[in-house]
């Protein structure tokens, strides 16, 4: 089956599963694992556990099965999974049985999870593995990088002190102190939050009439506001900067005073385990009556989970936290804040709230210091949202002369191309096969995880390098570097070196068919049914790249291609002068094999450069930063916004980026750089003299389908 059409919409088909050995009857219940995504069908009452196992879901677990370690605890997700065609629930598990009823009472379990080594399939199932069981959880890498903001923050700590109460000069406490800071700090207005009333007496007289306000001044107006107060000196203050990811959640804990980076830390996005796309987490907000109340729980859970191990690295209290940025994409930004994300669904993609954010942090739950307060940037679009337009800030093309191309490789790529003159965005929905979802051997980058890939072109011989390890897989000592991880699958950044490879080698044509007749020159080509794959790695588990692999990855890259050709055609540009990979993901992409995939357009490969988490960056500067608030504000208001889905030319753009890496657009300066394969010819309408019309109507169907 040909999953055409996959790319150019999220939602991705979810009728591959992994089968398991022996082959399951089509009655069994279908049990799918999340975050990995791997699915397959078991008898009923097999264990949880063996059913992992089977599958290569890394589940831990000490004990032997005899659930005495609470190493193995999994959980239930409950409601009716559109896109996996799945209806878990509770009532198709197993009850506890004694074994796990005595963990329970001995050792405890918390709400709703389970010990999958006792409980019991009955029923299809929607399973979530924990990440704070996971001792091989995912690797998060979003650190702060280290460039040096100007400080002007919405947040000012003031010292004053004031004058005692006189008989004679029946004035309020409170009045006294307000006068005391607008005439020290120059403050024309000044009010007070209202909790702080009650306080005032006790914190003036605890300091001996000294007292540090923090006052908050944001926008241009006149007013300022005291958000908390200290008695005496009160010399630092802290801010969190937050980007709300689809796959992870990053967040920085910064000091407001010096603009130091105190801690930095990240996990998975729980709402994962609601859909692996955006679009499937909007498809179970509309099929739940409490999806959307579930996901902003989950999602708000893990956000206060990250401020305790930020505050706990940085050794800083909630209390001293008095600020807040937070971005995330359109969806993330919605549910984050409580707000039903169903109208971003389906055209016109209509937002709820396009600009600006400014509420008080204990409004979404935060339990920081009483007085915080949060921000979160504009979004741009209804499919770019607020964390572009930090990515934006931080990279600045609106500040540069030369044409700056910036892509954010998600589940959902964000693209944003332009210069001083003029900048447009868009958004490509390349689905979540970068992340190695839906591809045989993907998973996520987590140790073991292959990365790196080379392929000999004359053996077909592979090499690589799995997260954890900086031995190549042909280097003495290989084995023993990754005795602690094994070797697990493949990620994002492997499978687009393994395709890569595969196409400079020859495994593969420029139409990303993989050469049968290799296989009488290596024993690397394997039959597999009516098509042929490529064994990437041998034994247990075996890892293999599929016909159907390299089909996802081509309609996830000419997705995210033809999204970046209609923006180069609204600039009136056939070339871009510098790329930016902006995101967690995009720092571990090499630029040459991503230009070799045909993922970026041509460029000089010394100008294209991973940035980081530029998203994270870029709420720094606004946590640190009001001027650059005002910036983004009015940057966001001149960006135009170019929507694919209504651009008759994205089809086109879209089946010439099917193949590897272009069909008619020339890579002179990729083929400078690299020994490209010798391109077939063309005819005169610019599609390839072998495109049969039958593989060109099926290309031309999957971008029709996309842009619907």
């Amino acid at each position: 089956m040909v999953v055409a059409a996959a790319a150019v919409k999220p939602g991705w088909p979810a009728d591959k599963h992994v089968i398991v050995n022996p082959p399951p009857n089509i009655t069994d219940p279908l049990v799918l694992f999340m975050p990995s995504g791997k699915r397959g069908r078991f008898p009923v009452g097999t264990p949880v556990l063996d059913a992992a196992r089977q599958l290569g879901v890394y589940v831990e677990s000490v004990c032997g099965g005899r659930a005495t370690c609470g190493r193995c605890q999994i959980e239930v997700q409950e409601g009716n999974f559109a896109k996996h065609k799945i209806v878990s629930s509770n009532d198709h598990i197993s009850a506890k049985g004694a074994k796990e009823e005595r963990y329970e009472r001995v050792r405890g379990l918390p709400d709703r999870r389970r010990l999958s080594c006792s409980a019991q399939i009955l029923g299809d199932l929607v399973i979530d593995v924990p990440q704070d069981t996971v001792i091989n959880a995912q690797t998060i890498r979003k650190d702060a990088d280290t460039r040096v903001i100007a400080r002007d923050s919405a947040v000012r700590m003031c010292y004053v002190e004031i004058e005692e109460p006189d008989m004679h000069k029946p004035l309020g406490d409170l009045d006294r102190l307000k006068i005391a800071l607008m005439k020290d700090w120059g403050f024309k207005s000044l009010e007070f939050d209202f909790y702080l009333l009650p306080q005032v007496q006790g914190i003036l007289r605890k300091g001996n009439w000294t007292a540090t306000a923090a006052i908050h001044k944001d926008a241009d107006s006149d007013i300022a506001r005291v958000i908390a107060l200290w008695p005496g000196l009160k010399n630092e203050a802290y801010g969190l900067a937050c980007d709300i990811g689809s796959t992870t959640i990053a967040m920085h804990l910064v000091s407001l005073l010096s603009g130091r980076v105190a801690a930095s830390s990240g996990t998975s996005n729980p709402q994962i385990r609601f859909g692996e796309d955006l679009m499937s987490r909007v498809s179970y907000v509309m099929m739940n009556p409490d999806g959307r109340e579930g996901m902003t729980v989950a999602v708000r859970e893990a956000v206060s989970g990250l401020v305790d191990k930020v505050c706990a690295e940085g050794n800083v209290q909630r209390n001293d936290i008095l600020d807040t940025v937070f971005v995330g994409n359109p969806i993330m930004h919605h549910l984050f804040l409580g707000i039903d994300p169903t109208e971003l669904g389906g055209a016109p993609f209509a937002l709820a709230v396009s600009g600006a954010v400014r509420i008080k942090a204990s409004d979404l739950g935060l339990k920081l210091n009483q007085g915080a307060r949060l921000y979160m940037l504009p979004c741009i679009a209804g499919h770019v949202g607020a964390d572009a337009a930090a990515v934006t800030l931080s990279e600045g093309p609106h500040r540069q002369d030369e044409m700056m191309l910036i892509v954010d490789v998600g589940t959902n790529a964000e693209i944003v191309l332009g210069n001083r003159t003029r900048v447009v965005a868009a958004s490509s929905p390349t689905g979540p096969a970068f992340e190695g979802a839906e591809i045989s051997g993907g998973q996520r980058a987590a140790p073991g995880a292959i990365e790196r890939v080379r392929i000999d072109p004359n053996t077909l011989e592979p090499r690589y390098r799995v997260i954890g390890s900086e031995l190549w897989s042909d280097q003495p000592g290989f084995a023993e570097s990754v005795q602690a991880t094994g070797v697990t699958g493949i990620c994002g950044s492997g499978i687009i070196e393994v395709i890569a490879e595969m196409y400079l080698s020859g495994i593969i044509s420029e139409d990303g068919v993989v050469d049968g007749s290799l296989a009488a020159r290596s024993p690397r080509i394997v039959a597999n049914g009516r098509t042929f794959s490529y064994l990437l790695k041998d034994g247990e588990p075996k890892i293999t790249i599929t016909q159907n692999d390299v089909r996802a990855i081509q309609l996830a890259k000419a997705a995210l291609y033809a999204g970046t050709k209609l923006l180069m055609e609204k600039q009136h540009t056939d070339h871009v002068d510098r790329i930016h990979f902006a995101g967690a993901f995009g720092s571990f992409i090499d630029p040459k094999y991503a230009m070799v995939l045909g993922l970026i357009p041509d460029c000089d490969l010394d100008k294209v450069s991973a940035v980081g988490n530029a998203a994270g960056a870029g709420a720094r500067m606004a946590l640190l930063n009001r001027g650059y608030r005002r910036e983004i504000e009015e940057t966001v208001s001149r960006i135009e916004k170019i929507e694919t889905a209504l651009e008759p030319k994205f089809q086109e753009h879209f089946v010439y980026a099917m193949a590897l890496p272009n069909k008619v657009d020339p890579f002179p300066k990729l083929a400078a750089a690299v020994k490209l394969p010798p391109r077939k010819a063309t005819s005169e309408d610019g599609a390839a003299g072998d495109a049969t019309p039958r593989r060109r109507s099926r290309e031309e169907r999957a971008a029709r389908r996309g842009r619907e």
